[in-house]
């Protein structure tokens, strides 16, 4: 029953990744699909994937029960995400929105149940590569849809409009034009019907988000599942024929690299850096070797990103000026409201107070961390990042050498996503922050992953 579950649980995860990329704070702005094409190319409302969730999680607590799973280690890796979750719960008394808190906190209690079943139900025995099915499934799906995005989508989307524009719109149908014009990609500009410049130059830059809310999410996406996929692309295919596991291994080398590359994403580069550095430090190299091997990973990859990302920190930075604004607007917050912040989901109150006059408006703080802080308070925040800390740290200490390659390659992941952290918010975004706590319970448990030993040697 359990194998079900997590095969089940998995395809959830990974219809999340399909259908539930984007925050949900802006779930009210998700159009419901109406036709089979909406349902099959549309992003559906957040709030839907609550509702699956629930009964998924009653089911696994009547595993737990059942099998009269105790909780695998120590007693502050429980006690700290409810102690976080219920701090929540009383910020939300205080909140200055209650439909963004609500949206919040469900989308945080759905944080803590997968992070449950993944330490006490999905982590036993030859669970994780169950799992692992649906959730990589739905991986490969979106780096195909990101690739596609660039090499098709993105350029004929942009001519389209540049010719409709230079036409007067005629090659539209007056329905389309209407639908155009309420999603604000045909704007009026003295007097005349344009195409939003916005979105002709997205179509221009190419960053690429698959099925994701924008391109560092997708960037996200990646560094917490390609190393999992690059380790069974090598490990699990041992046995195939050669040209099969050489198509296997190619692909996922593509399509993870290019569609990274394609988001074009700063600071998930910089963490790739630091994920490579880890795993060479892992191998059972000489210390010379290695150190000679981690040099070499940080002046390539640092010498690409500055070639690669010349212009624009020739042209000022101007993204990361804008989170230097978030993030003061957050500590600005947390120490007007230190005790229960403005309530879970809510910066954006706060920040329309705040913000610089040359800063765009944000919805989230771009900082997972800070967030906690400036919408629930210091218990909120301190809750939330020590507990982080302490999970990876026991991951870990678990992993580093008795794990074998496929859940060493989970904790990487992890270690990268929550790094990202730092300047994303991705705790906001089901797809990733339900597949991510997941895996987080699974890597902190006790039990070892059952894997193919002979196939996944180091």
């Amino acid at each position: 029953a359990t194998k079900f579950y997590a095969l089940a649980f998995g395809l959830f995860l990974g219809l999340c990744i399909w259908k539930f990329g984007n925050p949900v704070i802006l779930d009210h702005k998700i159009s419901t699909p109406v036709t089979l094409s909406d349902f099959f190319n549309d992003a559906w409302p957040t709030h839907w994937a609550n509702w699956i969730l629930l009964p998924l999680a009653v089911l696994g607590a009547l595993l737990i029960f059942q099998n009269r799973i105790s909780w695998p280690r120590s007693k502050w890796l429980w006690l700290l995400p409810l102690a976080w979750l219920g701090w929540q719960f009383l910020s939300a008394t205080q909140t200055v929105d209650a439909d963004l808190t609500t949206a919040t906190l469900w989308q945080f209690s759905g944080c803590v149940a997968c992070y449950f079943l993944g330490a006490l139900l999905l982590a036993r025995e030859k669970l994780l590569h169950w799992l692992l099915i649906g959730v990589l499934a739905a991986f490969t799906f979106c780096l195909v849809r990101a690739v596609n995005q660039r090499v098709f989508e993105f350029p004929q989307n942009r001519q389209m409009l540049v010719e409709g524009e230079r036409d007067g719109w005629t090659n539209f149908p007056p329905a389309t034009i209407a639908e155009m014009k309420s999603n604000s990609i045909i704007i009026n500009t003295n007097g005349a019907d344009v195409a939003n410049p916005v979105i002709l130059t997205k179509f221009a830059k190419g960053r690429v988000s698959g099925t994701l809310v924008y391109p560092n999410a997708l960037a996200g996406l990646i560094l917490l599942l390609w190393p999992a996929a690059l380790v069974l692309a090598f490990g699990a295919t041992k046995n195939l024929k050669r040209l099969i596991r050489l198509a296997a291994i190619g692909m996922t080398l593509f399509l993870g690299a290019m569609a990274f590359f394609w988001t074009g994403s700063k600071l998930g580069w910089l963490i790739a850096i630091g994920i490579a550095g880890v795993f060479v430090l892992r191998l059972d190299w000489s210390k010379k070797l290695k150190l000679t091997a981690v040099a070499t990973v940080l002046i390539l990859g640092l010498g690409i990103f500055a070639v690669r990302f010349h212009n624009y920190f020739a042209a000022g930075a101007t993204s990361a000026g804008a989170r230097f604004d978030y993030w003061r607007a957050a500590i600005q917050t947390t120490a007007a409201k230190p005790v229960f912040g403005t309530g879970p989901g809510t910066f954006q109150r706060p920040y329309a107070q705040l913000k610089s006059p040359e800063s765009e408006m944000a919805r989230l703080t771009h900082n997972d961390y800070l967030e906690q802080f400036s919408d629930s308070g210091l218990i909120g925040g301190a809750a939330y990042g020590i507990w982080i800390f302490l999970a990876l740290a026991t991951a870990g200490k678990n992993l580093w050498r008795a794990g074998n390659a496929v859940s060493f390659a989970v904790f990487a992941g992890l270690l990268g996503w929550f790094v990202q952290g730092f300047g994303e918010f991705s705790l906001y975004v089901p797809a990733l922050a339900w597949t991510a706590f997941t895996l987080l319970g699974v890597s902190v448990a006790e039990k070892r992953i059952g894997f193919d030993k002979k196939s996944l040697k180091r």
